[in-house]
């Protein structure tokens, strides 16, 4: 599916957005539901500090299927381990959420992911 203006307007107004992963040790398809983010104007995959098994999926398998109303949408998704862009990047989404706690530990310990539409 190619990414229209109506995928992309369903991506900008959920903020809750399933997705499948391919499991990196089992190659089968997990779906699960997670958090979508803006800044720098593009799309971001992330959580709370920790490990998360749908990073680690796409950290094997970096393509993925992103589940919009009723569009399944083949996407890629970049890792970003870089720490300035890391840095950058949460230094606009942390903010924003009063129950996230710091930025350095958002910074050193959640997983970042950009979605690739195109």
């Amino acid at each position: 599916m190619t990414v229209t203006d109506e995928v992309r307007q369903a991506l900008d107004r959920q903020r809750t957005v399933e997705i499948t992963t391919v499991g990196r040790r089992s190659g089968q398809p997990r779906r699960i539901e997670t958090w979508r983010y803006v800044a720098a104007g593009r799309y971001w995959l992330t959580g709370s500090p920790g490990a998360r098994d749908w990073y680690a999926n796409l950290v094997a398998h970096p393509g993925f299927t992103l589940h919009l109303d009723g569009h399944d949408l083949r996407v890629r998704g970049r890792v970003v381990t870089d720490p300035d862009e890391r840095a950058r990047v949460f230094g606009e989404i942390v903010p924003a959420l009063d129950w996230a706690g710091s930025l350095a530990s958002w910074t050193a310990g959640s997983p970042l992911v950009e979605i690739e539409l195109d």
